[in-house]
């Protein structure tokens, strides 16, 4: 136990290392790239170590100096933060490797000492947060990652759109913030103490309003982070204006803090036993996924449209972990777990492939020096591997087997199924119609990323920029081939990561299923209520079917002479790139079926060449109106900036004023009192 608590200590001390040597180093751009994200490599391989040992012998504390009067400082890390701090150090290991390449494109043009030491300062923030065991602490590491993270979205300051999607992501964050405060001072005011051990001990004996009341503002709060629609509005900004190796770690694993948070107040301090709650994550869960891959797909940046699919995949999460607090209410501790396994499934299985996807488009945007996919194009013949890794991200993505993203899907798909055993009729068909949207989901996000893959890779290229194109560092390339590995790993030997899953839900639903429920690792899925999935009978079963029909085609008809022509193209050179099909014409349909939701409007603009019979030029560009954007956020704007306007009266400038304002607030206060009220 003790040799755990000294590897968490140098994991966190080799983040403090680098982020030091960032700065020191700040001139000399190669030896502060190698040092800082070397010693965030080195620190992410202790923190797996220190994630693994817990999660197989038991916790561990660390007491902290006490820095701040009356409050207990200090860390524990159980099961849970075990599990969050793996897929973090994972993550992190994955994207320093990458991030020394990829910081070369700033040589000479930002400050590389900056943001090494914003980079390790945002990575133990994040691994700070899943650990603190006080109230009090856990705020100061949250406002440390959030202040990091803004930093480090505006990092490119000089652009107009990172300063304006940075103003949004802090002030979306500090609202957030604000929520989780009052949540905590809720446990607080019961508990006597801000420690989440009273927390602990204290959260079942609240008044049910006040239990109520401490879950929808912690749901406000983290939900705000973690991007849940209607509160996601931030993060289609955010996340492209940062450094796509920040991008990478935003989405992959920042947002999961939020996660993390959500689940210790709802299944630790809370118990999770109210059916209405778990209805209503899920209710808000299948709106965010539908709504986040609908959006993807009208998308032609690609880290937007990364973006959108984060809303996405939060949303497959906490659907998991809603049916989960669903059948905790319904006394069905067994299927609970399925579910939460599911949910814990997902979010190691998207920090994975997103975290992959967004290095991905980081190394376009590297080599083409745009985001638009529509200036892209003819890419895999020139960026071979980055295609091949952004291929296997894709399809994971798109819930494909045997990879990593059809396993955890297929799980909480199956809890969705389990729905049958609600003993509310209107709850079954609420929960199974969430497995129709997870479904339909699912199938979107296939058609996204055909759009995303075969618009940026195939055909031919569509700029200078993407002529040129060449492909990347080769630590850029190991650090996606790591992911990509990965990707395969968790799709096709899920039996090894369900068990170790299964220790982490067992304290938090009190069962631990793998051990009473029949399991078989050859199957490598299991069911409570019996019938398997096994993906790696599917990659047998692939690596056998795939090449039959070529040899039956051989066997049967022989070699045949292939006559090549050049494809008929209504009288016009097929060769032309402005030929090819673009991302607006491949979701066109979409656009059009789904046409209410996206209230699209087109622009067309029109060039003649000096008569009105004869064109010269047409372009054509369609916006998507942004609903809560305009009728959500606005209004509320609205009504701020109109409530200061009103208040600007009582500002005279004059501290005459301010001083009777004062006189007059304590005679009333006074009478208030001597009334005794």
């Amino acid at each position: 136990m003790l040799n755990t608590q000294y590897i968490f200590e140098a994991s966190f001390g080799f983040y403090i290392l680098g982020a030091i040597i960032a700065v020191i180093l700040n001139s000399r751009l190669r030896a502060c790239t190698l040092l800082s994200y070397g010693c965030s490599i080195a620190a992410s391989l202790l923190g797996l170590g220190g994630a693994l040992s817990v999660i197989l012998s038991g916790p561990v504390s660390i007491k902290l100096p006490g820095l701040i009067p009356l409050t207990d400082l200090s860390l524990f890390i159980d099961g849970l933060s075990a599990f969050f701090i793996a897929v973090i150090s994972l993550a992190a290991l994955a994207v320093s490797i990458y991030s020394i390449g990829y910081t070369r494109e700033y040589y000479g043009k930002k400050s590389t000492g900056l943001l090494g030491f914003l980079y390790n300062l945002f990575i133990l923030s994040m691994l700070l947060v899943v650990s603190a065991n006080n109230a009090v602490m856990f705020l100061i590491v949250w406002e440390v990652m959030s202040i990091s993270s803004y930093f480090l979205v505006t990092y490119e300051h000089e652009k107009r759109e990172s300063r304006s999607s940075g103003y949004l992501y802090i002030l979306m964050t500090h609202v957030g913030t604000g929520f989780i405060i009052l949540s905590f001072l809720i446990f607080g005011s019961a508990a006597g103490s801000f420690s989440f051990d009273a927390f602990r001990a204290s959260g079942g004996s609240l008044l049910p309003w006040m239990r109520d009341a401490a879950f929808l503002l912690a749901l406000v709060g983290f939900g705000t982070k973690a991007g849940i629609v209607p509160l996601h509005i931030w993060l289609p900004y955010a996340h492209p204006a940062a450094p796509s190796n920040v991008s990478a770690l935003m989405s992959g694993v920042m947002i999961k803090t939020a996660i993390y948070g959500l689940i210790r107040v709802s299944f630790e301090f809370l118990g999770a036993k109210e059916f209405w709650w778990g209805m209503l994550i899920l209710i808000i869960a299948s709106v965010s996924a539908l709504l986040g891959v609908m959006y993807a797909l009208m998308e032609h940046d690609i880290k937007r449209l990364l973006a959108y699919h984060s809303v996405e995949n939060i949303g497959i999460i906490l659907i998991g972990v809603g049916i989960s607090i669903i059948f905790m209410s319904e006394g069905q501790p067994a299927l609970a777990a399925f579910a939460l396994i599911a949910g814990l499934y997902h979010l190691v299985n998207h920090a994975v492939f997103k975290a992959l996807l967004f290095m991905g488009a980081g190394s376009l945007i590297y080599s083409t020096h745009t985001k638009n996919i529509e200036e892209m194009g003819g890419l895999l013949k020139k960026m071979p591997w980055t295609g091949l890794f952004f291929l296997v991200g894709s399809i994971s993505i798109s819930a494909l087997p045997p990879f990593n993203g059809f396993v955890s899907e297929w799980l909480t798909f199956q809890s969705q199924l389990f729905g049958v055993n609600l003993s509310d009729n209107i709850a079954k068909m609420i929960v199974l119609f969430s497995g129709a949207v997870l479904a339909l989901t699912s199938a979107l996000a296939a058609a996204c990323f055909v759009k995303a893959f075969g618009i940026s890779f195939l055909a031919l290229p569509r700029s200078e920029h993407a002529e040129h194109a060449k492909e990347v560092p080769f630590p850029m390339l190991s650090g996606m081939g790591f992911l990509a590995l990965l990707c395969v790993v968790l799709g096709i030997f899920p039996q090894y990561v369900i068990p170790l899953l299964d220790t982490i839900t067992a304290p938090l639903v009190g069962i631990n299923i793998a051990k009473d429920i029949s399991f078989s690792l050859w199957l490598g899925t299991f069911s409570p209520l019996g019938g398997s999935i096994s993906t790696t009978m599917m990659l047998f079963l692939l690596i056998i079917l795939i090449p039959l029909p070529f040899i039956l085609a051989l066997l049967i008809g022989g070699r045949t002479l292939t006559v090549k022509y050049e494809t008929w193209g209504c009288g016009q050179p097929v060769s032309a790139a402005r030929n090819e099909y673009t991302a607006t014409a491949f979701s066109k349909p979409i656009r059009m079926w789904l046409g209410n939701i996206y209230r699209s409007h087109r622009e067309i603009q029109t060039t003649y060449t000096g008569s009105p019979y004869f064109k010269q030029r047409m372009v054509f560009d369609t916006q998507v109106e942004p609903i809560f954007e305009k009728y959500l956020y606005a209004p509320v704007i609205w009504l701020a900036l109109t409530a200061s306007r009103i208040l600007r009266v009582i500002q005279t400038g004059y501290i005459q004023t301010y001083l009777l304002y004062i006189l007059i607030t304590l005679i009333i206060a006074l009478i208030y009192v001597g009334s005794g009220g």
